[in-house]
């Protein structure tokens, strides 16, 4: 009995286990797909809070990043929700210029989730969304603090997470930070529909092509020289169409990729300037901080030159009650 139910504990921890992979690998695959809708949403329409795309990319990107989230546990060991705003709070802290304050002191904003819709929106806006998932993701000991085994968060894959909303810095969102969509008593829900509409017609054009070929050579021996010219006109337009989605896809994908070094080149260029203007401010600095320490070793000396001096006034006989007299002795050896 004790050897089967022990089995019967190993089984279940494997499918919790399986059953946790795979859920992380569909959240991880759905979210791919949402940013490949958004870029090619951007190409038609500007991306605000009423696009379903944008909508449905904010659901997964909060599902992936709540997933396997540890509740607080309170004084009385009672475990209470977290929000992910507190692991972006605590994760994020260390980059540079954020936005952490800002989303803090905003008025409008009152509970965790609202002030983590509202981060998602603000970053999205500058661009630099992929900059703090990856900064998150280095800092692994705070990481490892809020997650539990098997979130996405501690996975390998959330690299990868990082390297796909790259793809969202070619997009220029407007977003009101004070709409209906940062209400924090809303769930996040996942339309899956669009995706797998994508996924089977990314399917469909390999399937056609077989079929076509399995009929084609199950049915050589009867046809008749113009259903097989037929036959091969038909295949020849399914092939010419599927290298046509072929080179548009290619196309498209150039296209971002040539968006995306536009984007960090003028990045770059940004920051070569930011750092020609430290330069200078630095050097200011440091020569100022070289004045200052120059003139306090002058002043140190002149006070020990001047204390030496009212020792010597003291030891040869000349004492100064007067407390009026040893203050204009001072300030006129100053």
């Amino acid at each position: 009995m004790a050897s089967r139910s022990l089995g019967l504990h190993v089984a279940r921890k494997q499918d919790a286990a399986r059953s946790g992979a795979v859920e992380r690998r569909n959240l991880l695959t759905v979210c791919r797909f949402s940013v490949k809708t958004l870029i090619d949403r951007s190409c038609l329409d500007t991306i605000d809070d009423s696009s379903p795309e944008f909508t449905n990319f904010v659901s997964i990107l909060e599902q992936i990043l709540s997933h396997r989230l540890k509740g607080q546990t309170t004084w009385f060991g009672y475990e209470t929700h977290r929000s992910f705003w507190d692991y972006v709070k605590a994760a994020c802290s260390k980059v540079s210029h954020n936005c952490i304050h800002s989303i803090e002191s905003m008025e409008n904003v009152r509970s965790s989730r609202a002030k983590g819709r509202a981060w998602i929106r603000l970053v999205l806006m500058e661009k630099r969304l992929s900059e703090y998932i990856s900064s998150a993701l280095r800092d692994f000991k705070t990481t490892r603090r809020w997650y539990e085994d098997g979130a996405i968060m501690l996975d390998e894959e959330a690299g990868l997470l990082a390297d796909t909303l790259i793809g969202l810095n070619t997009i220029d969102f407007s977003f009101c930070l004070k709409g209906e969509g940062l209400n924090g008593s809303c769930p996040a829900v996942i339309d899956y529909t669009p995706y797998l509409k994508s996924i089977q017609r990314e399917n469909s054009i390999s399937s056609d092509e077989e079929e076509l070929r399995t009929l084609g050579s199950s049915g050589s021996e009867k046809n008749t020289p113009e259903k097989m010219a037929a036959s091969t006109a038909e295949t020849i337009l399914t092939e010419q169409s599927s290298w046509v989605c072929r080179c548009k896809r290619l196309e498209q994908k150039y296209r971002m990729a040539l968006e995306q070094k536009c984007y960090l080149e003028e990045m770059v260029r940004l920051r070569e300037a930011q750092l020609s203007q430290v330069i200078p401010q630095n050097k200011a600095l440091q020569q100022r901080l070289t004045d200052t320490h120059l003139s306090h070793t002058l002043e140190k000396e002149q006070l020990e030159y001047i204390v030496l001096e009212l020792q010597d006034q003291l030891e040869g006989g000349h004492p100064l009650s007067d407390r009026s007299v040893w203050v204009s002795a001072v300030s006129s050896q100053q």
